[in-house]
């Protein structure tokens, strides 16, 4: 097996799972669906995908979460999500073909009778990084690296008003620890400390085990997922040049 490591950054991220129209809250870590979704734009991948799906479903996926230093220095924190409030559906015109798209539909496909306007409540994660260690096998690996260095359709981090600030793709290694080294590298260059990781199943050892449902079984118009159990390590930063503090746990 190899290791591809990516790197998620931006001013902006969201990683939904078991979200609802109107109210779209992240997780504070990218999802399964995430990664795999950006494979897929990386590598052109449309449709459903079941097959493809079926294949990575083999393989696990390792997170670590970096937050910037607070300005005195202190053991750095996930920030605070961002909440933005939108309006959809309003102010268009439902005889005209093309603006009737963007109106909200019923179940049945027709319009609402009255207003049409939806109010939804987006979260997001600020300005945050995240090194993604996946599990591939070898004869994938490089087909997978090169498509995140020069991808088809365009990246995102969860959402596509969420574009990435810096190089996804960082790499294909032989560990998983040799991997994480590497992201540990880049966050001290990049002034970030080491605040989460997330492992595959449910460990004694962590702090938090979850069960979220962002396995995708598959994509395109009809999304289905499956649930997994992640493990959750708060973690007291000990990379150089971020003070550890032992006696405050890191809020996830």
């Amino acid at each position: 097996m190899s290791f591809l490591l990516l790197w998620l950054e931006g001013p902006l991220q969201s990683w939904g799972a078991d979200s609802r129209f109107y109210n779209r809250t992240s997780l504070p870590f990218p999802t399964r669906s995430g990664v795999l979704g950006l494979l897929c734009c990386a590598s052109g991948r449309g449709g459903e995908q079941l097959d493809w799906l079926a294949y990575m479903a083999n393989y696990g996926q390792t997170v670590r979460a970096y937050a910037r230093k607070n300005v005195k220095g202190s053991t750095a924190r996930i920030p605070p999500q961002l909440r933005d409030f939108q309006t959809v559906g309003s102010s268009y015109d439902s005889k005209d073909a093309w603006q009737d798209m963007l109106v909200p539909k019923q179940a049945n496909g027709k319009n609402r009778s009255g207003a049409a306007t939806k109010l939804t409540w987006r979260y997001y994660l600020q300005d945050m990084a995240y090194a993604c260690v996946l599990e591939v096998p070898d004869e994938d690996a490089l087909t997978f690296d090169l498509a995140l260095k020069n991808p088809i359709w365009e990246l995102s981090l969860g959402r596509r008003n969420c574009p990435p600030s810096d190089f996804v793709g960082r790499g294909i290694f032989n560990t998983e620890d040799t991997a994480l080294a590497q992201a540990d590298e880049l966050a001290k260059e990049k002034e970030r400390c080491e605040v989460l990781t997330v492992r595959e199943g449910a460990l004694e050892e962590g702090d938090e085990v979850w069960t979220i449902n962002d396995v995708p079984l598959s994509f395109g118009s009809h999304k289905e997922y499956r649930s997994r159990q992640v493990t959750l390590f708060a973690v007291v930063p000990s990379i150089e040049g971020c003070p550890a503090d032992e006696n405050t746990k890191v809020e996830i």
